[in-house]
């Protein structure tokens, strides 16, 4: 099934009922075939810990220094 933009924008529920229950829809512009409506397929499990060990935290980067500190809070008493 072909439809224009305008007529898709207008029917989108009933489109999506048609494409979800296995009909091919094509969505056209001028007559000229633009995009198909597809369900949407899993494209599978994502994958935890891709970039695990790739960043390296230095010795001491939470410990605090008072020079860096007085740049942004002023001198302290």
């Amino acid at each position: 099934m072909v439809v224009n933009v305008s007529e898709a924008k207008a029917q989108l529920s009933k489109l999506i009922d048609l494409v979800y229950h296995g009909e091919e829809v094509i969505i056209a512009k001028h007559n000229l075939p633009l995009v198909d409506l597809v369900p949407h397929r899993i494209k599978g499990k994502r994958v935890l810990g891709v970039f695990e060990g790739a960043a390296i935290v230095p010795e001491g980067f939470h410990n605090e220094d008072e020079d860096f500190n007085a740049l942004f809070y002023g001198k302290s008493s």
